[in-house]
Order: structure tokens, then sequence, then C-alpha cells
């Protein structure tokens, strides 16, 4: 859940769906459209300003037409997605390249992690051994993806981020300057935005605010869902942390990071953070907030 700090009315509105969310102060001159719908289990939110409501329009059609692909590639209820292709037969051909995309970015993350991060927990979530759980098992080629028997995968931890960053192409190929976007991860087009970091415990306020500039921002916690993170080697949920806030230069990244600090503990988080060139801030099981020096708190 994400929390909308409004700066005309300096009030808070809840937002059901997300990890973090933002308001900005949006020209007096120019059109806002705001459109709301679900893909990827969150609710999504794209407010655009434009000179012209209907290029506004055209432009939002185009992203919510791009979210329904990139849901069809990736969702897990929809039963002919590719995602569950691939999990129902063990080996997928001729792959989408969204879903060839977000797979090697994952692997990539699980490697750089030392598994915190592993999209293959899906058998945890459907009562099965543990033991399938190994991302060393996706096996990559050009045309072809495959998993060792057994073996499912779920990219609830890494896909929103992605159709952030598609969102967001739409849009700037589309003519869009200045948008506010909420797919379940946040990021904008065009100025700084002041954002609130969802309190953990207190569904109707913020632990903290931040500058959302060039980059973008997931949460991960169990806000909304119980126990929606798990650790890949146990099955159990973390306790390290009661959220963590990442901002990275890609939706993708910013998600998948914040899913593998959860589990993390604080030490390895703050290097694995480092590593990938991002910030964040923790908030502790104890309530404490923690933020690496470039975190852009306001």
């Amino acid at each position: 859940m994400g929390i909308l700090f409004d700066m005309n009315r300096r009030r808070f509105l809840v937002l059901l769906g997300g990890g973090a969310s933002a308001a900005a102060l949006w020209p007096s001159s120019s059109v806002e459209i705001t459109r709301t719908g679900h893909a990827l289990g969150a609710k999504v939110s794209l407010t655009v300003t434009h000179s012209s409501a209907s290029r506004a329009d055209a432009a939002i059609d185009a992203a919510f037409a791009e979210l329904d692909l990139v849901e069809d590639v990736m969702s897990l209820y929809r039963p002919h997605s590719q995602l569950c292709a691939l999990n129902r037969d063990g080996v997928l051909h001729d792959p989408h390249p969204y879903l060839e995309t977000v797979i090697r970015h994952a692997v990539d993350l699980s490697r750089a992690s030392n598994g915190a991060f592993d999209v293959t927990v899906q058998p945890i979530w459907e009562k099965r051994s543990v033991d399938l759980v190994d991302w060393r098992g996706i096996g990559l080629a050009t045309g072809r993806i495959a998993l060792r028997s057994g073996q499912a995968v779920t990219l609830n931890g890494i896909a929103q981020g992605f159709a952030l960053d598609r969102v967001t192409a739409v849009l700037r190929d589309h003519g869009v300057r200045e948008a506010l976007l909420d797919t379940g991860e946040l990021g904008a087009i065009g100025r700084a935005r002041t954002v609130g970091i969802q309190h953990p415990s207190q569904p109707d306020a913020c632990i903290d605010l931040a500058s959302l500039e060039g980059r973008c921002m997931a949460t991960s916690g169990n806000y909304a869902t119980r126990d929606h993170i798990v650790e890949p080697r146990t099955g159990r949920a973390p306790d390290h942390f009661l959220g963590v806030t990442v901002v990275a230069s890609t939706g993708m990244e910013a998600d998948g990071l914040s899913t593998a600090c959860f589990v993390l503990d604080l030490e390895p988080a703050l290097e694995l953070v480092a590593s990938r060139c991002a910030e964040a801030l923790f908030v502790t099981k104890e309530g404490r907030v923690k933020a690496t020096g470039g975190f852009p708190r306001v």
C-alpha cells in the first residue's frame, strides 16, 4: 500500500495498491487526466498532464494496452499467459522478449543477492517442497527458457516494476512529458515529485518522505497481504524489516531489489544496494528508519 501526499491540501490520501505513492503540483494551464485500473495484482493509477486532452487520452489508452500485454505474458492468473505455459510444460520455446528480459534480470539479481531474490519460489505457495526452489534450475538459451523438473516461477517480485518501465516508455513515445505513474511501483515523468512512504503499521500515515526525480521507487513489506514475501531457502516469512523502499534507475531494478533486501539482513542488504548503484530506506522490526547516504529524503 501507499500514501498520496497532496502538497496543495496538506493531507494524506490512501491508495489501495502499490508500495509507495506520490503527488505533484501540476501546471494549471494543462489538462490533467487520471485513469485507474488493475494489473498484475495491483491497483494502477496513471495521471498524465498534457496540453491536449485527446492526446493525453490516447497516450493513456496505449499505456493500458501495454499493461494488458505485460499481463498476458507474465500473469499467473491468465491460463494462456506465457508464464503459465512455462510452469505447466517446464519449457517455453520462442518466449516473448518481455518474458526473456525479466527472467534474465531475475537470474542476474539472484546471483548478485546470493539467492535472496529467487523467482522459483512458486512451489512454496503451492504447498510443495522448498527443495524445488533454486534459481540455478532456470535454463536460458536463445529462444528457449526451461525449468528443472517440478519447478515453477512467479514474477510477483519484479513484474510490477517492469510494467512501470513499459508504461513509462509508451507514454514517452506518445509525447508525454509530465506524468505520475503507479503500477504497484512508482515512477514519474518530468520534474521531481514528493513521495510519501507507507508507514508499516499505520495505514493512513507516512513514515518518511522522499523526492523522486528521474528514478523509480518500490517498497516491499507485508503491508496488505500477510507473509507475501518468503525467504527462498526456508519458505518462512523474513523478520528483519517491516518494510524496505528502494530507489533505482528502473522500476524492474527497484522492484527486484526491494524484494531481495527485505529477505536479507541489514549489512548484506546495504552491500547489495551499493553494488547495484541504488539507494534504500529500511524500517527495522523495531520501527526505526535507516537510509543509505544517497537516499533522496525530503
